[in-house]
């Protein structure tokens, strides 16, 4: 259900844990474990009063599940991501619905949408926008790119040379973009989205630890299973065209006054001190793990702090309790953290050093 365009380069996801509270989600946000986060959950006996505005986010699942089938999880990723004001990396082969996704999310949520390919031959330029001519007015304009937007989507981030994807590395930052020493205060909301393919490598600049640090979640969208192909054959031989969201019953359900309180809810979620120290720990033993050269950084403990009260906000709860941290753990450490050369060739993976960490780091009772 791939959308993606065929030749303009842009257009406009130890001591045992406590049990969770009812109605609370279960560890284990990844894609092939889709988490039910943004169902509405009944207030309980903990929550004093239910927010509105998790059953009004609620419903962009439901609209983006109109065009996206199968993808719950990556939906939750990157809602939470917009509540955290992050940037998401969408890992998945060609063909998983990635650029379609983003176009849903833009539509469910009325926000402003542009689409860059990363091509080897891409300039900063092209992404931030330049200083244009007028030969009517003698003077200089400048042309905004297409960086100016609510929802950027770069599609194989990894295939352009570091000097092109540098040039993201201020706005992701910072929420601005500086040409010719002038910075240009970015949309708000703001967030890139980037993908890469897992699979192809030849002729890719990886990107560097710097960079990937600065993305909030790595989302990985997995092929679909046999049932959830049959749907989209269904889809698609029922008419469904991916081009014409509208035609498919996608409308806005939320606006951006609907997300700016939600972001100010998020915020007022409560954290003990024994969460923060077991983020603390958890952080520091990805750094002493014998199968990493590097582990998570102050800022990736920051970023798991934010998931976790986001997640517990999109729980119904005013708190974050030990299981939040667990079930945002691996998709907000995992891209943060590089292994040691000989540890790759055993077959070890970032996602098995979490799991290993998050089952010997004492949890707080």
């Amino acid at each position: 259900m791939s959308d993606t365009p065929e030749n303009p380069q842009y257009e406009g996801a130890s001591s045992p844990a406590p049990q969770p509270a009812p109605g609370a989600p279960q560890p284990g946000f990844t894609p092939t474990s889709p988490p039910e986060p943004l169902s509405p959950v009944s207030p309980g006996p903990e929550v004093p009063q239910y927010s509105e505005l998790v059953g009004t986010l609620a419903r962009i699942r439901t609209e983006v599940g109109k065009a996206v089938v199968g993808q719950d999880a990556a939906v939750t990723g990157l809602v939470i991501a917009l509540l955290c004001r992050g940037h998401v990396l969408l890992e998945g082969v060609p063909g998983v619905a990635k650029t379609l996704l983003v176009r849903a999310l833009a539509q469910s949520l009325s926000l402003d949408t542009k689409r860059i390919q990363f091509t080897p031959d891409l300039m900063p330029g092209d992404i931030t926008g330049s200083l244009v001519y007028d030969a009517r007015t003698a003077e200089f304009h400048f042309r905004e790119g297409p960086i100016f937007t609510n929802l950027l989507l770069g599609d194989e981030i990894n295939r352009t040379p570091p000097k092109s994807q540098s040039a993201l590395l201020e706005a992701m930052e910072e929420r601005q973009a500086t040409v010719d020493g002038v910075p240009r205060l970015l949309p708000d909301p703001f967030m890139v989205i980037a993908t890469q393919n897992p699979v192809e490598y030849e002729g890719t600049y990886p990107l560097p630890e710097a960079q990937l640090d600065r993305f909030l979640l790595k989302v990985e969208l997995p092929l679909p299973p046999r049932d959830i192909e049959v749907q989209v054959l269904r889809r698609h031989a029922d008419g469904f065209n991916p081009r014409d969201l509208a035609a498919a019953g996608v409308h806005p359900v939320a606006t951006i006054a609907d997300l700016a309180a939600a972001r100010a809810e998020v915020e007022k979620v409560q954290i003990d001190d024994a969460v923060l120290g077991y983020i603390a720990d958890v952080c520091r033993a990805t750094r002493s793990a014998p199968s990493t050269s590097l582990g998570a950084s102050p800022r990736g403990a920051t970023a798991l702090v934010a998931t976790s009260r986001a997640w517990a906000w999109l729980s119904g709860r005013t708190f974050v309790t030990p299981d939040d941290v667990k079930t945002l753990a691996v998709s907000t450490l995992r891209h943060r953290i590089q292994l040691r050369a000989e540890a790759e060739l055993e077959g070890v993976t970032t996602t098995s050093v979490l799991d290993g960490v998050l089952a010997s780091v004492p949890v707080p009772r």
